[in-house]
């Protein structure tokens, strides 16, 4: 699994005529009342699209999706399971925590729940595996997107005569530049309630997959390469050439520590504009257009991808993706993962925006705006890509790499020892 989640290739993501999938599967479990509880870390606009996506679902079944979101999804969901009031269905923090729970036998095999022959249809190899653990499916992916975009606005940039940058050089001479006119280049939110830093993570992972490459990558998130390496500290330097210098975002480090992730990005459209860049997933788009209606993709906000560093390693690509598990076997339970695992489901919230989709037989066509398009050609095109590796870790390997990202925007001096204490933590968290 570690070694096909490392070279995740996008095809998944192949933009095809919309058909739906899915399967039968026996029914086992309990007969239940005509709901199935749901857990997951969408709210606001993500909440609406979730549900949206299930509406469908439930005037076809009858079966009412009770769904509760929360941002502390690693800490609920742990304590519902350790409690053994786990929800029916749930999204979970990555591949990597889901191997946790797979591991304890919290997770139910979905090989019996879900048609893999369909599953194999309409989704890649590489998407199939990063939800098994030894060989057996627990999870399954029913939205993707891609990382390491840096978000502008075009006007802004027009306005000022800057052009998008291909290479890190070039993004640190912008950089400069637009600090010089005496404009912060950036805007930078890490706050995300109990998962505070993981926008952080996202940064350190771009630069350190372009900057050392795919196999150091591989062996990081693996748990072989120690976090006071020469390639994990100069990822976390290079992270700090920005957030570190207060000229560089806006409002300086209490800003960078306080703002949510969700609307880091706003200051970019006010007139002046306070900052002119923004890193973040292809889901950012849902969260622009829902903090200001009137602007457009394209025409009020566009991105260039994450710049090369090491031109050995020119066209890396980092995806991500949101993963389901089955922690209740009930009939209603697998109705509706065998539902979230079709076309027809994942297309609702591709159109409404912010969402890619794994599922191969999901047109083009339904994409809302060109952004969205360009984004899954970004990922079927790439010459390297890679899955988001905190997602990929152990759980306590994941949130003390949150923690470290909070610690080092705060104390950067201190870097070497908050490599060291991660060292500690990866000691014992592969253990398992």
């Amino acid at each position: 699994m570690r070694r096909s989640a490392a070279i995740l290739v996008a095809l998944g993501l192949v933009l095809a005529a919309c058909q739906s999938g899915g399967g039968t599967g026996t029914t086992g479990g309990q007969t239940g009342s005509k709901t199935v509880s749901v857990l997951g870390t969408w709210g606001g606009s993500e909440q609406d699209s979730f549900l949206a996506m299930v509406k469908p679902f439930e005037d076809k079944t009858g079966i009412k999706v009770q769904y509760e979101g929360t941002r502390d999804l690693n800490a609920v969901l742990a304590t519902r399971v350790q409690g053994g009031n786990p929800p029916e269905v749930a999204g979970l923090p990555g591949p990597g925590q889901m191997a946790d729970f797979a591991k304890q036998g919290k997770l139910i095999d979905l090989g019996g729940v879900l048609d893999m022959n369909q599953m194999n249809a309409d989704y890649s190899q590489d998407w199939i595996k990063l939800g098994q653990v030894n060989g057996k499916q627990y999870g399954i992916f029913i939205k993707a997107s891609a990382k390491g975009f840096i978000w502008y606005s075009p006007k802004n940039f027009q306005a000022k005569s800057y052009t998008a940058p291909k290479t890190w050089d070039e993004l640190s001479s912008l950089s400069k530049k637009i600090a010089d006119g005496g404009t912060a280049p950036w805007c930078v939110g890490l706050e995300s309630g109990a998962a505070s830093g993981w926008p952080g993570t996202d940064w350190i992972e771009d630069i350190l997959l372009r900057q050392a490459g795919p196999d150091k990558y591989d062996q990081w998130f693996q748990g072989t390469l120690k976090w006071t390496s020469a390639e994990v500290k100069s990822a976390f330097s290079t992270f700090g050439t920005i957030v570190n210098d207060p000229k560089m975002t806006f409002g300086g480090k209490s800003a960078v520590l306080s703002t949510s992730f969700q609307t880091a990005g706003d200051p970019m459209f006010k007139s002046p504009p306070s900052c002119y860049m923004h890193h973040q997933a292809s889901f950012i788009t849902d969260f622009f257009v829902q903090g200001n209606a009137a602007l457009k993709p394209v025409t009020d906000f566009t991105f260039f991808q994450f710049p090369d560093i090491n031109s050995q390693y020119a066209g890396a690509v980092e995806a991500g993706g949101d993963l389901f598990g089955m922690f209740k076997d009930t009939p209603n339970a697998r109705e509706l993962m065998k539902y979230l695992t079709t076309a027809d489901a994942q297309q609702i919230w591709v159109k409404r925006g912010g969402a890619l989709s794994p599922n191969k037989k999901v047109a083009a066509s339904a994409y809302p705006d060109d952004l969205s398009r360009q984004a899954g050609t970004i990922l079927t095109s790439a010459k390297i890509t890679r899955f988001d590796a905190s997602d990929l870790m152990p759980e306590a390997m994941n949130n003390a790499f949150w923690k470290a990202v909070l610690d080092y925007v705060n104390t950067p001096a201190n870097l070497d020892t908050i490599l060291a204490n991660l060292d500690k933590v990866q000691s014992e968290a592969y253990k398992k």
